[in-house]
């Protein structure tokens, strides 16, 4: 299990537990949580789970795959460095901590 922040584009910030194994965009699905839509249902097939990773997480994090790539061209304002797909996130111990933030909107 790990807590996991989602800031909404607003601020609001949601202090969540997601269980290992799960997708950060599964934790934001089930706690309900606004501003990832998750059209494809976790696909990447879609950009509608866009984050920014909060800095201090990027180098932590797996790298991209070129699927997450060419998704990431469709995403709103997209970051060359914070910018991820949730649905590519998989949940373990090492991302107790991670912070994410919501664009402003999702395509």
């Amino acid at each position: 299990m790990a807590k996991i922040t989602y800031i909404e584009y607003g601020g609001t910030e949601h202090v969540v537990d997601v269980p290992t194994g799960l997708t950060v965009m599964e934790g934001a699905r089930d706690n309900n949580i606004p501003g990832i839509e998750a059209d494809c249902g976790g696909a990447c097939a879609c950009s509608t789970c866009h984050v920014y990773v909060d800095p201090a997480w990027v180098d932590k994090l797996p790298a991209k795959d070129a699927m997450e790539e060419d998704m990431l061209d469709f995403a709103y304002e997209a970051d060359p460095t914070t910018s991820r797909l949730t649905c590519q996130l998989k949940v373990s111990d090492a991302l107790d901590g991670l912070v994410v933030r919501m664009p402003e909107k999702q395509i």
